[in-house]
């Protein structure tokens, strides 16, 4: 397919990156970026990318990855709780600061041909190009411009989270929850240069509201940092800043908002990154989905005959890829959300129970990276040293734990547990109403002596239903069995380890 011109609009990293890749795809094509404020005023701090991402990056333009990956900063990942830090020895979690990206970005893409605009605030519609790509951004005027086309929905999620950083490497990423009065901060923060680190606090709104931060960010100017918070926080989490303080760039707190759209192009026009969809940041960046997306689209624009097969083809390629990570990080964000609740467990069960959220990874799968941490988090689960814990096969050991004295196994026959009151989990939320009015009615039954729930076989419904079990287990505090498919056998011991059941019949004998 011969393409005159292409126009971008957005000059972050997916509008630079699909803008490269289609410019060295189609040397004769003009490719313009249309940016609306200067590449001097970008704000932000560090953007992580998975293993995965790089391999996709490095397949797609090495010579822009490498630039990346020399500018970057490798770490570990830790999470400290209760007084106790645990580190994962990863070495493939990489972070660059955003304005550096950007810089390669925008240099890669000048380098290939690609033209820049900047201090130009248009619309598609005032665009005369074959191809118009809109990167403009989770606020995007495009996507809002035409909603009903695009079916475009914005959920915005009810906890509060602000982006900060610090002037200093931290030795290792770190989770780590905070307890002040007001309530529960909890830290996401990761370095990505040798004197910067990224510093992301979220919250909920109950908390938010009792330190006063509502009034704060009610007279906050459009783009100064709520230097309030910055300075509540930084006391907070002095012992994780090591002596640094934390540092703003238009940092103030934010709701999380899940953009989906229903079809990511219309006529000439087609969605780019945020503006055609977003995912929780405990999952994945925005970044990531942006750049993935413009390889996708730079593909499939090559390969296709004409503007319309590629767009399509684009869309069906990319779509299941967006909406699987979207319901992983809505997943993700919900235990993120909760994770207070949780924080009378030891710190190794909490890193199994992080690891496990999503149903992406076994606690078999985790052990082989991380043998000690789930060792200490089994004996922790069965209250016994870890020199009893049986390496040999884990789901086997997992199972066959003895639960008090009343049972010899974690796997029982449901029939055989008097008193179970049967409960077939159906909920999509387990924190929205329906939840909560379940849980509520449990609480209020005095004669079951326990619950016995199901769900549908899909892994998507199974971990609905442990999101519900394990409410069920702290806020009515009744034994809880889950009925499950044995091929569900997998998220059954990670439940069982991270204590959101208590037994489960997976059928066959006990």
């Amino acid at each position: 397919m011969k393409l005159r011109s292409v126009d971008v609009l957005g000059g972050g990293p997916g509008g630079l990156y699909v803008a490269r890749l289609l410019k060295l795809r189609h040397p004769h094509t003009r490719v313009r970026v249309f940016e609306q404020s200067e590449p001097a005023s970008t704000f932000g701090f560090g953007v992580g990318l998975a293993t995965r991402t790089q391999r996709n990056l490095d397949a797609a333009d090495p010579e822009t990855f490498a630039a990346i990956v020399a500018n970057s900063w490798s770490h570990e990942m830790s999470m400290a709780v209760g007084g106790r830090q645990v580190s994962l020895a990863l070495d493939n979690l990489i972070a660059i600061g955003r304005s550096m990206l950007l810089d390669i970005l925008r240099a890669h893409a000048a380098e290939a041909g690609v033209e820049f605009r900047y201090n130009a605030r248009v619309t598609a519609d005032e665009l005369d190009a074959d191809l118009v790509i809109a990167a403009d951004g989770v606020s995007s005027g495009t996507r809002e411009s035409r909603a009903e086309v695009f079916g475009a929905r914005v959920d915005v999620h009810k906890g509060l989270y602000l982006w900060a950083g610090t002037d200093v490497a931290l030795p290792r990423a770190v989770f780590a929850p905070m307890r002040t009065e007001y309530g529960t901060f909890v830290a996401h923060a990761y370095p990505y240069a040798s004197d910067r680190s990224t510093f992301l606090i979220e919250t909920d709104e109950e908390t938010w509201r009792r330190a006063g931060f509502d009034v704060a960010s009610e007279r906050l100017p459009l783009d100064a940092s709520d230097t309030d918070s910055l300075e509540y926080l930084g006391e907070a989490f002095a012992e994780h800043l090591h002596g640094h303080r934390l540092i703003g760039n238009r940092t103030r707190w934010l709701r999380f908002r899940t953009v989906s759209c229903e079809r990511w192009h219309d006529g000439n026009v087609v969605l780019l990154g945020d503006a055609a969809h977003t995912a929780h940041y405990s999952i994945g960046s925005g970044t990531k989905l942006a750049m993935e997306g413009g390889i996708a689209l730079a593909a499939a624009i090559a390969d296709a005959d004409d503007l319309e097969a590629a767009l399509v083809q684009y869309e069906q390629v990319r779509r299941p890829a967006v909406e699987h990570l979207q319901e992983t990080a809505t997943r993700s964000m919900s235990w993120w959300d909760s994770f207070p609740t949780r924080l009378d467990l030891p710190v190794e069960q909490l890193l199994v129970s992080y690891m496990t959220r999503a149903g992406k990874v076994s606690v078999d799968r985790f052990a082989g990276s991380a043998g000690d941490v789930v060792r200490t988090a089994l004996a922790q689960y069965a209250r016994c040293e870890v020199s009893h814990v049986d390496d040999g096969n884990l789901t086997e050991w997992v199972l066959r734990q003895p639960l008090g004295t009343a049972f010899g196994s974690r796997r029982v026959r449901a029939s055989e547990v008097p008193g179970l009151r049967p409960v077939h989990v159906s909920v999509s939320d387990p924190w929205g109403s329906g939840a909560d009015t379940l849980v509520k009615e449990l609480g209020a039954d005095e004669a079951m002596s326990g619950v016995l729930l199901s769900a549908a076989d899909d892994t998507g419904s199974v971990l609905t239903m442990f999101d519900v079990a394990e409410r069920i287990r702290r806020e009515v505090g009744t034994l809880v069995v889950a009925r499950l498919d044995p091929e569900a056998t997998e998220l059954a011991v990670g439940a069982l380890v991270t204590e959101r059941v208590d037994l489960v019949d997976l059928g066959g004998a006990a």
